[in-house]
């Protein structure tokens, strides 16, 4: 396998509700307590990834998403806007020492890339 995914994202409107309702329906843990007020979700060491639930700026729809783990985003950036793609954000650092980025392929579909190491 290639590069694997390593986070899925959920953003919305309205995230204490979004987080109640996968909580609920699939029982994830969702941990807020960060600057963000970002929801983490963690795979707890058992099958699947971790992901996160949040709220977009105002005004914007939301999304889902996931990411893929790069050692350089700005390397993968570049490769998808070469491929077709286009780049909607990033390199950028968020919550500390996370380096992500978003673009989208060539048929609009958003994906994400973030900074893993080698």
């Amino acid at each position: 396998m290639g590069r694997p995914v390593v986070h899925f994202e959920i953003i919305g409107k309205d995230g204490p509700a979004l987080r109640s309702f996968y909580s609920d329906l699939f029982g994830w843990k969702i941990n807020t307590d960060n600057p963000m007020n970002y929801g983490i979700v963690s795979a707890d060491g058992g099958p699947g990834i971790g992901g996160g639930i949040g709220v977009g700026p105002e005004d914007y729809a939301g999304h889902v998403t996931f990411y893929v783990g790069v050692p350089d985003v700005e390397a993968a950036l570049a490769q998808a806007e070469s491929l077709g793609g286009s780049r909607m954000m990033g390199p950028e650092k968020v919550m500390d020492d996370i380096e992500i980025g978003l673009f989208q392929d060539p048929e609009g579909h958003m994906i994400g890339v973030v900074k893993t190491p080698e």
